[in-house]
């Protein structure tokens, strides 16, 4: 039986070699800026989809991978990057991330065919796997308990807002310059923060324990695998053997990564943690808010763009109000959890994600921004009550020389629920659309027919070149869209909120154990001033 995890205030001790507290600020900064890199190299290269393919002639298939390598790379490589920065260093780990993004953002500069730009973003996302884990934890290295909550709460705050900040970083440089420039943007931001990180104070296990390489291959291989059956299933379908194959080989290496990992001396993760009704609620509501998020992003855009007729730049700048109840709610997390209790927050947050959700079936083909803006800050809201109570929860979980790996716990559930996100809205948002779609185009040519039902983009290009009877073409596929988005966004809100109970039946709540840690967090400020009195 998996024994209770030690409070955190008694697995460190700030007083012992403490950082001062510019130097704490630092290494807060320079971590925020790196994982703001990670974050908005997830979405950036969307915005620049559309110049791509018609520069390099991707086909839609090439597209795909040229986003999504990044993140499958990135996935499955999370856990082992978090163990090597454990044993050798984390800033180590975060220099020789942003040093291997710089030189995967150079390749796409050097040639531009579909398959050097995948290969690029495949070995950009080498980097982000180390990048990712070693922000979170030099942080928590870096502070003392009582200022870690806030810290983290930051952190969390720019892991939610990353991807708009990738919007608006891309939507500002494709209105000056090519899709190349946001390479150029990557390049420079990896070599400046691989400088200034060379600067920050590092941190590792002081055991040395060995790294579990064999645990390590059998979790990139359970994580790789299974991200790429989600990946695959808006276009091939979930009933694709390529599909369901792929998800059931990802959950059997899964489960085989178990049973390694109980056996091994020094595992390179502890499973015995899931056991923890902590550690699991963090773990499994981040795989839904990050769901929510990548759900709402994929919906969002394609209607600001195609419905509404916003350009990358306007997309970005609608999508900002994202951003601030994110940031405030996750950095007053420290006032608002003890009082609430991580279950309470939980079930709310979630519920108010769902809401949320629902609310999107207000918005039709005519709507303004004032209708998209409301239940867009109501899903910021939810989200942002929830990002740093759960990162917080796995990792008070895990012991300060595995805090590289419980920072990849947290990062692989991001990056998981995001592609499930993706995937699960594509594929019902597709479905449906295609549905709708079949009545209006039934007088068309068949190849017309084909391409307008496949996607709204396709049936606007489509609508460009039939001259009189391309406006209603126009009208009725955003009409079907609008339709397919309502029922997809009801779907969403019902599957959240599901889970949202589901979880609330095995968290924990505002109980003795929780407030045992507040007052152990008061004894260690106690402890840590009576220290600086002594030796100032």
């Amino acid at each position: 039986m998996l024994d209770a995890p030690a409070p955190l205030d008694q697995r460190t001790d700030p007083v012992a070699r403490p950082l001062s507290e510019r130097a704490q600020q630092w290494t807060l900064i320079v971590a925020c800026l790196a994982l703001s890199l990670v974050m908005a190299s997830l979405v950036a290269l969307n915005t620049a989809l559309a110049d791509i393919a018609r520069e390099t002639s991707a086909s839609q298939t090439q597209l795909t991978w040229i986003v999504d390598s990044y993140t499958v790379v990135m996935a499955c490589l999370l856990l082992p990057a978090g163990a090597i920065g454990d044993r050798y260093g984390r800033r180590g780990a975060l220099v020789l991330g942003l040093a291997i993004f710089a030189v995967a953002s150079v390749i796409p500069l050097l040639r531009s065919d579909p398959g050097t730009l995948i290969a690029g973003r495949a070995a950009a996302g080498l980097g982000a796997a180390f990048i990712m884990p070693a922000t979170l934890s030099l942080i928590t290295a870096a502070h003392p308990p009582e200022r870690r909550t806030r810290a983290v709460g930051i952190w969390a705050g720019i892991a939610g807002c990353g991807g708009i900040l990738g919007m608006l970083g891309s939507g500002v440089l494709l209105h000056f310059w090519s899709w190349k420039s946001i390479f150029w943007g990557f390049l420079g931001a990896a070599v400046g923060l691989a400088a200034v990180g060379l600067t920050i104070a590092t941190s590792k296990d002081p055991e040395s324990k060995p790294i579990d390489w064999r645990g390590a291959a059998v979790i990139a291989a359970a994580v790789a695998v299974f991200v790429f059956g989600i990946l695959e299933a808006p276009a091939r379908g979930w009933s694709d053997p390529l599909v369901y194959g792929c998800l059931i080989t990802g959950v059997l290496l899964a489960g085989a990564f178990g049973v390694v990992e109980l056996r091994r001396p020094h595992p390179l993760l502890d499973v015995r943690l899931f056991a923890d009704p902590t550690f699991r609620t963090g773990a499994a509501a981040i795989v839904v808010f990050f769901v929510a998020i990548f759900s709402f992003l994929f919906l969002a855009m394609q209607y600001i763009q195609l419905v509404m007729g916003y350009d990358a730049l306007q997309t970005a700048f609608a999508l900002t109000p994202l951003a601030p109840p994110m940031l405030l709610l996750s950095v007053l997390a420290f006032w608002y959890v003890p009082r609430m209790g991580l279950r309470l927050v939980v079930l709310v947050g979630l519920l108010v994600v769902a809401v949320g959700f629902t609310s999107l079936r207000v918005l039709d083909v005519g709507s303004g921004y004032l209708d998209l803006a409301w239940p867009l800050l109501i899903l910021s809201a939810g989200i942002g009550l929830c990002t740093t109570p759960t990162t917080s929860a796995i990792m008070s979980s895990v012991p300060d020389d595995k805090q590289g790996v419980a920072s990849a716990v947290n990062d692989t559930t991001r990056e998981v629920g995001a592609a499930l996100g993706i995937a699960l809205t594509g594929s019902l948002l597709a479905s449906r659309y295609t549905a709708v779609m079949q009545s209006p185009v039934a007088t068309l040519p068949p190849e017309v027919q084909r391409g307008a039902q496949r996607s709204l983009g396709e049936a606007l290009g489509m609508a460009d070149h039939l001259g009189p009877a391309g406006p209603q073409l126009a009208d009725a596929a955003r009409a079907a869209f609008v339709s397919a988005m309502h029922d997809t966004v009801l779907t969403l809100g019902v599957v959240v909120a599901a889970c949202a109970v589901l979880i609330a039946l095995w968290a924990p709540g505002r109980d003795g154990r929780q407030l045992a840690v507040v007052r152990g967090l008061r004894d260690r400020r106690a402890r840590a001033a009576a220290f600086l009195v002594r030796e100032g």
